[in-house]
């Protein structure tokens, strides 16, 4: 199977759209439970740390980069996932139009 130049154009437009639909559903499913379970997380940390949950700095600094941890990650997900599954998508897409393209270049041929 040779390879064109627009052989990756739905790859690339899958990644796109994948990319995008992740960061709408980060936005809206993923954002307030990346926190609270990151916050979750980060009260048992300072629990286990400080044998029980003072109001100090360095416990509450604890807990919020917990939180940023929990969207990150969350983030991370939503977004990388999505992505790859559009990518993915996208090069089923291609391998099907060019295999499409290869079987009529052998017909006209014959």
């Amino acid at each position: 199977m040779k390879e064109t130049t627009t052989n990756k154009g739905w790859a690339k437009k899958g990644l796109y759209v994948g990319t995008g639909a992740g960061i709408i559903l980060f936005a809206l499913v993923g954002l307030l439970p990346g926190s609270f379970v990151g916050g979750f997380l980060g009260l048992k940390a300072v629990g286990m740390l400080f044998g029980g949950l003072e109001a100090t700095v360095v416990s509450r600094v604890i807990v919020a980069l917990s939180m940023l941890a929990g969207v990150l990650v969350s983030a991370v997900a939503f977004v990388f996932g999505s992505g790859v599954l559009g990518w993915a998508a996208g090069y089923v897409a291609d391998t099907m139009k060019a295999k499409a393209t290869d079987t009529l270049e052998a017909g006209s041929k014959a």
